[in-house]
Protein backbone atom coordinates (compact mmCIF):
# COMPACT_ATOMS: atom_id res chain seq x y z
CA UNK A 1 0.00 0.00 0.00
CA UNK A 2 2.78 2.23 1.03
CA UNK A 3 5.45 1.85 -2.37
CA UNK A 4 2.60 1.35 -4.70
CA UNK A 5 -0.41 3.94 -3.60
CA UNK A 6 0.64 6.36 -0.74
CA UNK A 7 4.32 6.97 -1.61
CA UNK A 8 3.62 6.30 -5.21
CA UNK A 9 4.84 9.65 -6.29
CA UNK A 10 8.54 8.82 -5.10
CA UNK A 11 8.83 6.81 -8.26
CA UNK A 12 9.64 8.98 -11.45
CA UNK A 13 8.24 6.16 -13.42
CA UNK A 14 5.15 7.51 -12.26
CA UNK A 15 5.76 11.07 -13.51
CA UNK A 16 2.53 11.48 -15.43
CA UNK A 17 2.73 12.47 -19.11
CA UNK A 18 1.57 16.21 -19.48
CA UNK A 19 0.16 16.40 -23.40
CA UNK A 20 -0.81 19.54 -24.86
CA UNK A 21 -3.04 20.17 -27.91
CA UNK A 22 -2.99 22.91 -30.10
CA UNK A 23 -4.93 25.91 -28.65
CA UNK A 24 -7.22 25.44 -31.89
CA UNK A 25 -9.80 27.15 -30.54
CA UNK A 26 -7.79 30.58 -29.75
CA UNK A 27 -8.87 30.11 -25.98
CA UNK A 28 -6.70 32.74 -24.16
CA UNK A 29 -8.53 33.46 -20.89
CA UNK A 30 -7.69 32.16 -17.44
CA UNK A 31 -8.51 28.20 -17.20
CA UNK A 32 -8.77 27.07 -13.48
CA UNK A 33 -9.23 23.86 -12.12
CA UNK A 34 -10.67 23.90 -9.18
CA UNK A 35 -11.61 21.29 -6.35
CA UNK A 36 -8.61 18.73 -7.03
CA UNK A 37 -8.84 16.23 -4.25
CA UNK A 38 -5.48 15.84 -2.38
CA UNK A 39 -4.22 13.26 -0.44
CA UNK A 40 -1.27 13.57 1.23
CA UNK A 41 1.47 12.28 4.21
CA UNK A 42 3.20 14.98 6.47
CA UNK A 43 6.72 14.13 6.69
CA UNK A 44 7.57 14.87 9.96
CA UNK A 45 4.63 12.93 11.77
CA UNK A 46 3.29 10.19 9.33
CA UNK A 47 -0.19 10.84 9.11
CA UNK A 48 -2.58 11.77 6.32
CA UNK A 49 -3.00 15.46 5.03
CA UNK A 50 -5.86 15.83 2.90
CA UNK A 51 -7.45 18.75 0.86
CA UNK A 52 -8.23 20.58 -2.31
CA UNK A 53 -5.57 22.02 -4.92
CA UNK A 54 -6.62 24.49 -7.19
CA UNK A 55 -4.63 25.57 -10.43
CA UNK A 56 -4.84 27.94 -12.69
CA UNK A 57 -3.12 28.99 -16.17
CA UNK A 58 -3.46 31.18 -18.92
CA UNK A 59 -3.24 29.47 -22.20
CA UNK A 60 -0.90 29.66 -25.08
CA UNK A 61 -0.70 28.20 -28.47
CA UNK A 62 -1.11 25.11 -26.94
CA UNK A 63 -3.81 23.87 -24.13
CA UNK A 64 -3.49 20.68 -21.81
CA UNK A 65 -5.66 17.77 -21.37
CA UNK A 66 -7.32 18.69 -17.97
CA UNK A 67 -6.98 15.30 -16.40
CA UNK A 68 -3.39 16.04 -16.36
CA UNK A 69 -4.23 18.81 -14.05
CA UNK A 70 -5.39 15.98 -11.42
CA UNK A 71 -2.04 13.76 -12.44
CA UNK A 72 0.54 16.46 -11.65
CA UNK A 73 -1.21 17.07 -8.14
CA UNK A 74 -1.86 13.83 -7.45
CA UNK A 75 1.94 12.65 -8.36
CA UNK A 76 3.46 15.44 -5.90
CA UNK A 77 1.22 15.06 -3.22
CA UNK A 78 1.54 10.88 -3.12
CA UNK A 79 5.08 11.08 -0.87
CA UNK A 80 5.91 12.28 2.45
CA UNK A 81 5.42 15.95 2.00
CA UNK A 82 5.39 19.55 3.71
CA UNK A 83 2.38 21.50 2.15
CA UNK A 84 4.67 24.78 1.16
CA UNK A 85 7.12 22.47 -1.13
CA UNK A 86 3.85 20.64 -2.21
CA UNK A 87 2.65 23.82 -3.70
CA UNK A 88 5.78 25.07 -5.42
CA UNK A 89 6.44 21.67 -7.14
CA UNK A 90 3.11 21.90 -8.54
CA UNK A 91 3.90 25.53 -10.00
CA UNK A 92 7.26 24.51 -10.83
CA UNK A 93 6.09 21.45 -13.01
CA UNK A 94 2.94 23.34 -14.69
CA UNK A 95 5.65 25.65 -16.02
CA UNK A 96 8.05 23.58 -17.28
CA UNK A 97 5.08 21.10 -18.31
CA UNK A 98 2.70 24.22 -20.03
CA UNK A 99 5.67 26.39 -21.50
CA UNK A 100 4.53 29.59 -19.21
CA UNK A 101 5.61 30.95 -16.20
CA UNK A 102 1.72 32.39 -16.22
CA UNK A 103 0.72 29.98 -13.23
CA UNK A 104 -1.28 30.18 -9.94
CA UNK A 105 -1.77 27.36 -7.46
CA UNK A 106 -3.68 27.49 -4.04
CA UNK A 107 -3.70 24.80 -1.62
CA UNK A 108 -6.13 24.50 1.25
CA UNK A 109 -5.76 21.25 3.51
CA UNK A 110 -6.27 19.82 6.67
CA UNK A 111 -3.40 18.43 8.61
CA UNK A 112 -4.11 15.22 10.95
CA UNK A 113 -1.02 16.33 12.92
CA UNK A 114 -2.64 19.68 13.83
CA UNK A 115 -6.03 18.14 14.22
CA UNK A 116 -5.10 14.10 15.88
CA UNK A 117 -2.24 15.52 18.23
CA UNK A 118 -0.46 18.42 20.19
CA UNK A 119 -3.03 21.28 19.85
CA UNK A 120 -6.00 18.72 18.79
CA UNK A 121 -7.47 21.48 16.63
CA UNK A 122 -10.22 20.07 14.35
CA UNK A 123 -11.26 23.30 12.86
CA UNK A 124 -7.91 25.04 11.28
CA UNK A 125 -7.05 24.54 7.60
CA UNK A 126 -4.00 25.69 6.13
CA UNK A 127 -3.75 27.50 3.38
CA UNK A 128 -0.89 28.13 0.30
CA UNK A 129 -0.58 29.55 -2.61
CA UNK A 130 2.06 29.85 -5.83
CA UNK A 131 1.91 32.54 -8.21
CA UNK A 132 4.05 33.20 -11.25
CA UNK A 133 4.24 35.17 -14.51
CA UNK A 134 1.47 37.43 -14.66
CA UNK A 135 -0.10 35.80 -11.68
CA UNK A 136 2.45 37.12 -9.47
CA UNK A 137 2.20 40.64 -11.06
CA UNK A 138 -1.51 41.58 -11.90
CA UNK A 139 -3.62 41.59 -8.92
CA UNK A 140 -6.68 41.63 -11.35
CA UNK A 141 -5.83 38.64 -13.01
CA UNK A 142 -5.02 36.93 -8.99
CA UNK A 143 -8.21 38.43 -7.83
CA UNK A 144 -10.16 36.62 -10.51
CA UNK A 145 -8.51 33.18 -10.05
CA UNK A 146 -9.38 33.79 -6.15
CA UNK A 147 -13.63 34.59 -6.75
CA UNK A 148 -12.89 31.82 -9.45
CA UNK A 149 -12.17 29.05 -6.41
CA UNK A 150 -14.81 30.75 -4.29
CA UNK A 151 -11.68 32.51 -2.09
Amino acid sequence: MYVQEWFKGLDPKNRPEVRMFENRYNYHQLLVERDITLFSCCEHHFVPIIGKAHVAYLPGANVVGLSKLNRVVQYYARRPQVQERLTRQIAEELKQSLGTDDVAVLIEADHLCVMSRGVNDTSSSTLTSEYSGRFAMDEALRGEFLRQIGK
